[in-house]
């Protein structure tokens, strides 16, 4: 079976399985009934979390309305006298205008916060992350759930005017709203696999082959909309991580260059005549804990004999080592004398 995974725009929608030998018209339309109905179960509990704050919908002729206009104009809603929730109602009043304010009792909204949740767990787009494929059944139990639980809070029935009694009854009316721009017509339908178009009159199998481990990600769109925006090179995720680094760089770079201390010139390791000194024996040797003797600068005297080895021993520096040495820093050719240890 080949693993589909359909998207709207960059957003992730669900997960279907379906032979490499299918006819991509009935894949087509299978995929856009499963969005189309994932979307009505989006729109319903959408309502019911409404219902269950404000109680039914208010008359068509009775929205928007102040109390006061309502009393003026002499309005009634019958309906929402006959519609009362199990238990009792709390009034609460919607700010809004569109519900009468007669909202269920605890008890009864947490039955509609309870199936709400379990029917967003089922279609959840989490599930794609759980690699869990979505089928028409899934989003039908869902459907029924929300019903279920509507039917227990409100045994006498919604207004038939009440939008959600009119999606469970398949008489929505989504013209001019956002979400009747998220619908898509099975017959308008078209899908989108690296940046080509699935024809209907074709099989899968004609543009993924006939492995059946395959896994590709479609797009979902209005026919006649061209061809849909490529897959980002980095996921999301990755990119906010990205983003995250070079911020700490960069606030670390901002700190390097607000610290205008030079004391670290002074440490050993910053002088760059440390190595012709170590050469001249005018370093300490911290194995033996010994510090050297200072190298005094002075002119080579006239007195000092070369033949006789006779030197001042003030113009002469003394480096300690397991042997003693005389060096003379800045004499004729580097003269190094060696003495036996005292």
């Amino acid at each position: 079976m080949v693993l589909l995974h359909v998207k709207r725009g960059d957003e992730s929608q669900f997960l279907l399985q379906a032979p490499g030998s299918s006819e991509l018209e009935e894949l087509t339309a299978q995929v856009a009934r499963v969005y189309n109905a994932r979307l009505k179960a989006q729109r319903i509990w959408s309502e019911m979390e409404e219902l269950a704050e404000h109680g039914v919908f208010l008359p068509p002729n009775m929205q928007g309305l102040t109390d006061e206009q309502i009393e003026e104009l002499k309005l009634k809603d019958e309906w929402g006298e006959k519609c009362i929730p199990s238990g009792g109602s709390v009034f609460k009043k919607d700010d809004i205008g569109r519900r009468n304010g007669q909202a269920p009792n605890e008890k009864m909204k947490q039955v509609i916060k309870k199936t709400i949740e379990e029917a967003k767990a089922i279609i959840s787009k989490k599930q794609v992350e759980a690699n869990v494929c979505m089928t028409m059944e899934m989003v039908n139990d869902a459907l029924d759930q929300l019903r279920g639980a509507v039917m227990i809070v409100y045994p006498m029935g919604l207004p038939p005017y009440d939008p959600i009694r009119m999606e469970f009854e398949n008489k929505e009316d989504l013209s001019g709203t956002q979400a009747g721009l998220n619908v898509i017509k099975e017959s308008e339908a078209q899908l989108w696999w690296a940046a080509k178009e699935l024809r209907r009159t074709k099989k899968l199998s004609d543009y993924v082959g006939k492995n059946e481990k395959t896994k590709i990600i479609v797009k979902i769109q209005h026919r006649g909309q061209g061809a849909p925006a490529r897959e980002p090179i980095i996921s999301s995720e990755e990119q906010k991580q990205l983003m995250l680094y070079y911020h700490r760089r960069q606030e670390e770079l901002k700190k390097l260059e607000e610290n205008d201390d030079d004391s670290c010139l002074n440490s050993p390791w910053a002088d760059n005549t440390a190595l012709k000194r170590h050469f001249h024996g005018v370093l300490a040797h911290r194995s033996l804990g010994v510090k050297a003797a200072p190298v005094r600068e002075v002119e080579w005297p006239e007195q000092a004999s070369l033949e006789t080895g006779q030197i001042p021993v003030s113009f002469l520096g003394f480096s300690r080592n397991r042997t003693q040495t005389l060096v003379t820093d800045g004499c004729p050719r580097g003269l190094s004398l060696q003495l036996p240890a005292c």
